[in-house]
């Protein structure tokens, strides 16, 4: 449901005719209140590095602008012309500013001990159990917990646990005995 659609669900259109009346503590709850919406708001529309400085523009235009609320109408309204104009700043602010052409001659780092770790990391993983070695890509390598790991697998979470324990335990020995004939 659209936030301007809603009539002033929060009670934020009292905060703000309080802060219009110069009651400073409805108004610092009002200002910590509208932060996390517009988090969301700008979270949505703008990439995660422009989120931050939209906030915060729009926290100030929201107290430059805040003897424009006509406590008669709805505050959510109000909120919601503010940010979305703060927005279209954004956008045009991003726009302006072209992106760096990279170089023709880019350096890039030497892959090689990644690839090798990465193809040595596979041969090992391909001498487990499929059950242990799927848990464990889940859980310790793309960083699931294992309530998630048990729901991709269909396994139980103590079944997800016991797999990654002997999982590892397996691989230690692999790596131990290669150290040991090197």
């Amino acid at each position: 449901m659209d936030i301007a659609v809603v009539q002033d669900r929060h009670g934020w259109g009292a905060l703000m005719a309080a802060a219009q009346r110069g009651e400073a503590a409805p108004y610092r709850r009002l200002l910590a209140e509208l932060r996390p919406w517009l988090l969301r708001y700008f979270g949505r529309r703008l990439p995660p590095s422009m989120v931050e400085d939209a906030v915060q523009d729009t926290m100030i235009a929201i107290h430059a602008k805040r003897h424009t609320y006509d406590p008669a109408r709805p505050f959510d309204a109000w909120l919601a012309g503010v940010a979305r104009y703060k927005w279209i700043d954004q956008l045009r602010s991003a726009s302006r500013h072209a992106a760096d052409e990279l170089p023709e001659t880019l350096a890039t780092p030497d892959h090689e001990a990644a690839v090798t770790s990465a193809t040595a990391l596979e041969r090992l993983m391909a001498t487990l159990k499929p059950a242990q070695s799927d848990v464990i890509r889940l859980v310790k390598l793309e960083g699931l917990s294992i309530e998630d790991a048990a729901a991709r697998t269909g396994q139980s979470a103590s079944l997800v646990k016991v797999n990654i324990h002997r999982g590892l335990a397996r691989l230690a020995n692999i790596v131990e005995g290669q150290n040991d004939a090197d």
